[in-house]
């Protein structure tokens, strides 16, 4: 696995509690495209009729989101940073049926303050 940020070093505050910020790296990003298949969308339709949680596309979205944040933590870490801070996500369609899922921040170096 490539050099990443420990998940308990992000926050979508402007801290990280029980550090301090030493230095900011600037802004980091984590971007992926995912798009539904036709069995997918199908079986997302079949889900509606049901009605409750489509569950298809509730996987999709969070592996595609999940998939951003690892890119981002391994574009922090890649900058010498061992944190992020004001996290955020962000979602567009880039065509009918794709989607763009950006997880962005503020890479930091930060020291226990204890």
């Amino acid at each position: 696995m490539a050099n990443t940020v420990p998940h308990h070093q992000v926050s979508t505050g402007n801290e990280i509690p029980g550090c301090r910020i030493v230095r900011s790296f600037g802004i980091v990003r984590g971007i992926t495209v995912r798009s539904r298949s036709v069995v997918g969308n199908l079986g997302a339709a079949l889900q509606t009729i049901v009605g409750g949680n489509i569950s298809i596309y509730t996987e999709l979205c969070e592996k595609a989101r999940e998939e951003a944040f690892e890119l981002m933590l391994q574009h922090a870490a890649a900058m010498g940073a061992n944190g992020v801070v004001a996290m955020r996500y962000d979602a567009n369609d880039v065509a009918q049926g794709v989607t763009e899922v950006l997880a962005y921040g503020t890479a930091v170096q930060v020291e226990s303050s204890t």
